[in-house]
């Protein structure tokens, strides 16, 4: 049974994979300017009609476009994504290096937004409509009502140009210059995930077994601690997951603003660049990788709630 499911969500993976890079290709087809074009001028060749006929021929741009597609998803499904027009390198090992370099930056922004919102989230729970709370609860609409790229501008003029202690020029990911970008997605996020968490807790705090717990002269630590943590884990893994997955295809304004050399940054010039090949190869790595993440979070429900493991 359990061998059954996993087949299905592979299926069903294979049909939205599908979808998507189909909707992927065809808007791309569909988008103004000529990579040909564009791909001449930016190695300083003069874009003759002729030398533009025989870029195209080589690229294959000259095909209608269902033949495009399918030469291009018979290539995917061989495990090869091409190479990339502007940068001249396959599309797959430049993927899995900025990937890597994204992921680093996803991974700190999500451990700094965990220590930041769940002490947070709690202590708003616990202080409902005190001075703690309305505090909390003011941090998170300003966190929720700043722009990112206006956090990080900000941050960059006081640590990077007044005080000196971080580098402005970016291009490296070194810890150095992840400290400033991962704090600049942590706060953005947290801001979120702290709301998340205090609603989480405040209707857990209402169920019958805390009541239950308190007439038994439980003290509210040993609540906390026992039994209500432990029953919001379930939700907060959930969102967990969904923001690893959101980091990895949503971070290309931070990264751009700190010339952080990950996924987004990539992908933008490479809009810019018109370059097919890589632009269509992001969309497909991002969207495997977001239900993959969805995929694991979904598995480790029955192993998170013992209820949903009696079930099945």
């Amino acid at each position: 049974m359990e061998l059954k499911k996993i087949f299905e969500k592979i299926f069903q993976i294979g049909i939205v994979l599908f979808g998507i890079s189909f909707l992927t290709f065809a808007l791309i087809y569909l988008s103004p300017g000529d990579p040909a074009e564009i791909m001449l001028t930016a190695c300083g060749n003069i874009p003759t009609p002729e030398l533009l006929t025989q870029t195209r021929i080589e690229l294959g741009l000259d095909k209608p476009f269902l033949t495009q597609y399918g030469e291009w998803l018979l290539k995917i499904c061989k495990g090869d994504m091409g190479y990339s027009y502007s940068l001249k390198v396959p599309v797959w090992g430049k993927l899995i290096s900025n990937f890597f370099i994204t992921l680093k930056l996803a991974i700190a922004s999500l451990v700094l937004m965990v220590i930041i919102s769940i002490p947070l989230g709690v202590l708003a729970a616990i202080n409902r409509n005190k001075k703690i709370d309305y505090f909390v609860r003011t941090f998170t609409f300003i966190g929720i009502s700043v722009p990112s790229f206006w956090l990080g501008l900000i941050f960059l003029s006081i640590f990077g140009v007044k005080l000196k202690l971080v580098p402005i020029a970016g291009g490296t990911a070194n810890l150095k210059a992840l400290i400033l970008p991962a704090v600049t997605l942590a706060l953005a996020m947290s801001a979120k995930y702290t709301r998340q968490v205090r609603t989480t807790i405040l209707d857990e705090l209402r169920q019958d077994y805390v009541i239950g717990a308190r007439i038994r002269g439980m003290s509210e630590r040993i609540i906390m601690i026992k039994h209500v943590l432990p029953n919001v884990l379930l939700p907060l893994v959930t969102l967990l997951g969904l923001s690893l997955g959101s980091l990895l295809s949503g971070t290309a304004v931070v990264e751009i603003v700190y010339n952080w050399p990950g996924m987004g940054s990539m992908a933008v010039k490479a809009i810019s660049t018109h370059d097919y090949p890589l632009v269509q190869g992001y969309v497909l790595f991002v969207a495997l990788f977001y239900m993959i993440i969805n995929l694991i979070v979904d598995s480790s429900y029955k192993y998170l709630d013992p209820r949903l493991k009696e079930k099945h």
